[in-house]
């Protein structure tokens, strides 16, 4: 017998993880993370490789996830690559 699955269950949004950010369900793997990988040019199978926890499936929702709200996970990224650079530049003012 073939097991459906709903996959309105693999993305989730949990207070105290992640910060309330979208994630994997199960795992502390957000969709910005996946999306990241997709943006530097890496297709769902590679970033199945690179995580090797993830399922194909999984990685295809988030990817469908992104894809839908694209506005807000890449409010997500711009953040998180300020907050580098801000990092980046505190870190070589120490050199």
């Amino acid at each position: 017998m073939q097991t459906i699955t709903d996959i309105g269950t693999l993305i989730v949004r949990t207070p105290g993880t992640l910060g309330g950010r979208p994630h994997i369900a199960g795992t502390r793997v957000s969709i910005q993370r996946v999306a990241a990988w997709y943006k530097m040019g890496l297709n769902a199978e590679e970033i199945v490789e690179r995580m090797g926890n993830l399922t194909l499936v999984q990685v295809y929702a988030s990817l469908t996830y992104y894809h839908a709200n694209r506005e807000e996970i890449e409010a997500y990224l711009s953040v998180e690559k300020l907050s580098y650079e801000q990092l980046a530049t505190q870190m070589n003012q120490l050199i």
